[in-house]
This record gives structure tokens, sequence and C-alpha cells, in this order.
């Protein structure tokens, strides 16, 4: 099994590009079924794009990858559609419960395999059910398997949803998009992933209007033949290499990114005190001598993101006095938080709940990846421990990270796959 060994204390400096956002591909490659030919740019190529092409083709949907200009072709030219989503392609990753939607409004059916991913919470499918019912559809869960049909096709509805999910808010655009009539969506999430989703969708014909947290969709049967789009960026990656910057950045530049997208995540590190350079298209951190304390509660967009907790816990470890993060949005987020306190951390849980004592020299050690982001915080703790550390079970890292040892060796960083 692969592992990551870092040997830390090595300043960094240099220009980090950031890729195409993971999180933006999933729902787009979803909502690609109901297209016949899809052109996409600036894709990451990650673990959990992969599988979710994989999941594609058991479907019928046959994907070209062109790995230098970073795009997939996707072509669904198949009479023949497979309504399932087995358990095989969908434990590994959360987001293939998008295809549920897409087959459902296109097809009037689907049979999908309840979700895995990260083990950082229940993450239940509830509120993707909740809408797809109120579209009109029948849904039964068998066998581990969600059974949806709409003999007649999916109808336009009023949706409000009971909390904030961006999940749920994809499925039921992608649903809506085909279904008959007006859906009104409320308390919808807006993420930036979401707006780009909408984007693809208008591209594909429908006419989509947005207000605050409020979608409105008018459902349409006919959609383009072929269809080009460009991903957006990947804030979170950005996020978190803006972090490895204000750890142990001499000077680092993080490049092809929206800067108006990451307003909550510079706020909070220009509160620490790290000095930031920020343009349209890049940011720029100077090495920051000391860093204040904090608190932070994590929060939908435009609040500051879950996905970013676990590394700027690990910039708090750095921070003069007591620093605090709570975690409202998974209840089991803090798997992270035993390794870093193997590597000196002094960090304590109550409740919801993160107390983090600053600053606090880190010590390398052999750690331990749980999820995706929380393997990511454990490289960033490599990089400022003393001696070398050891990340194992890297293959979360894989899932949502591209190049991520590429992009830090390219900034002096000392750090190779064994």
């Amino acid at each position: 099994m692969q592992k990551l060994l870092i040997k830390g204390k090595k300043k960094l400096s240099g220009n980090i590009s950031i890729s195409g956002s993971k999180n933006a591909t999933l729902p787009i490659l979803a909502a690609s079924i109901l297209a016949h030919n899809v052109r996409l740019k600036n894709v990451p190529f990650v673990k959990d794009i992969f599988t979710m092409l994989e999941l594609l083709k058991f479907i019928g949907i046959n994907s070209k990858i062109l790995t230098k200009k970073r795009e997939i072709n996707l072509l669904n030219n198949q009479k023949k559609i497979n309504t399932l989503a087995p358990y095989k392609l969908v434990k590994t990753m959360r987001a293939g419960v998008l295809v549920l939607g897409p087959l459902l409004t296109k097809y009037k059916k689907a049979k999908v395999s309840l979700p895995g991913g990260c083990a950082i919470g229940t993450r239940p499918v509830d509120l993707h059910l909740f809408a797809l019912k109120k579209l009109g559809a029948k849904i039964k869960i068998k066998n581990g398997y969600i059974i949806a049909e709409a003999k007649k096709g999916l109808k336009g509805n009023i949706v409000k949803f009971p909390t904030i999910s961006v999940g749920a808010t994809e499925n039921a655009l992608i649903a809506a998009y085909g279904a008959e009539g007006k859906t009104i969506l409320h308390n919808c999430a807006i993420e930036p992933e979401i707006h780009d989703l909408i984007l693809f969708l208008k591209k594909l014909g429908s006419k989509i209007k947005i207000s605050g947290r409020k979608i409105i969709i008018f459902g349409n049967n006919s959609s383009k033949e072929n269809v080009n789009h460009k991903i957006i960026f990947d804030r979170i990656e950005a996020g978190t290499y803006l972090i490895a910057g204000a750890l142990i950045g001499k000077k680092i530049t993080i490049s092809r990114i929206d800067t108006k997208n990451l307003k909550s995540e510079t706020d909070v590190l220009k509160s620490m005190g790290v000095k930031l350079l920020i343009k349209k298209n890049s940011i720029s951190i100077i090495s920051t001598n000391k860093m204040k304390k904090v608190s932070i509660s994590t929060k939908p967009y435009p609040g500051f993101p879950t996905d970013l907790q676990a590394q700027l816990m690990v910039l708090m470890t750095q921070a003069e006095g007591l620093s605090k993060i709570k975690e409202n949005i998974f209840e089991n987020r803090f798997m992270h938080v035993p390794e870093l306190k193997r590597m000196g951390a002094k960090i304590e849980i109550k409740n919801k709940t993160a107390y983090i004592f600053g600053p606090t020299k880190l010590y390398g050690a052999e750690v331990m990846a749980t999820d995706l982001r929380a393997s990511v915080s454990l490289v960033l703790a490599g990089l400022i421990a003393d001696n070398r550390t050891i990340v194992n079970r890297i293959y979360h890292l894989d899932r949502g990270y591209e190049f991520l040892e590429n992009k830090l060796k390219n900034c002096k960083a000392q750090i190779k796959r064994i």
C-alpha cells in the first residue's frame, strides 16, 4: 500500500496552479446522462472522477479521456441504457447517488445503491429522496438499493429543503431539468459548484433562475446535441495550498483561481495575521512570523467550508493562544485529531467544538488517513514537523487531490510516494 514520506521544516516557495473542481465535475458528469455529446474541459483526473466514469460506462455512456488537454468527451448514443448503479461502483464515492436524478427524469426509472465515501458522518440521502418524491417519483429502499420510478415522468413542484444540502440540491436540479412544468427549490445550497452545474444545464437547453437560496427550473425535454463546458477551479484545493503557504511558505502564489469565491477563506487567514496579496486570478502568501488565534464555525457557502476545517486546524496549532472550530455540517469530522495529537498537537474535543492550543511544536510520526480532507491535513502537519512523517492510506488523498506531491515538490517541499 502506498504512503507519503515527508521531511518537514523545508520552506516553500514557488507557484501552484490549481486544478479543476472535483466537486463541480462529479454532478456535471452525472448530468451528462441527459445529453448526447458532452465535452468537458479543465477536468481534474483524480480517483473519484475515474470512479464516476466507470459508473457512466456501466450505465451506457462512453467516454474518451484526453489527459494532456485535461478533457473528457462523453457520448450517449445507446438505444438501451442500464438504469442500475451497482454497489461496487457507488460504495467508495458518495457522488454516485447523483445519477439517480438524471436516470429518473430521462428514463423514468432508476435503481441506485445507497452511497459510500468518507467515514465522516452518516450523510443520509433522505433529502435527495424527499425532493424526488415531491417531483412525483415513487421510491422504496430494498436490499441496500434506492428503487425509484416515475412511469408518467416527473412533474414540476415546489420543494422546500428542511436543511441545506449540496448533493440534494444537485440531484433535484438535474431531475427538474426533465420534469414537466416549473419547479421551485427553496433553501438550496448555493456553492460555486452549484452555479457551475446550473451553467451546464443552461447550455444543455434549460431555463433556470436563481435568487438567493431559491432556484426556479423550467422543465425541458429536448436537450441540445453538443455541449462544451469548462469546469471551475477547485476552491478546496486552493484553500489547502493557501494554508500550506501560511504554515511554511516563504512566498507562494496560487494561480488559475477566481478569488471572489475564496472570500471566507481569505478573511479567516487575514484575521490570523497571514499576509496575502490578492489579485483577480491569483493569491500570493508572504511569510508570516506570528499567527493570531481565531474562532470559526463551519457553514454552508458562503460560510467557511467544512472541507477546509482539518487543514485550518493544523494552522491553528501554530497560532498564539486558544483557537476554536465548531463543526456544524458533519457529526464525525474530527477523525484527524488523534493523529495530529500523536504529532504533538494540543487539541481537545467537546461536543461539536475543537479547542486548539498554540503555538505547538509538531514532531514527525507515522500517521493514518481516515478520509480525504483529514489525509491532506496530515500532509500539512508533516510539512512543519521535525524529522519525517509517514502518511498511510493515501488512497483517500488520491480521491480528491491531483498531483499533490508534484505541486509541493515544485515549491521545494521534501515529499515522496513510497
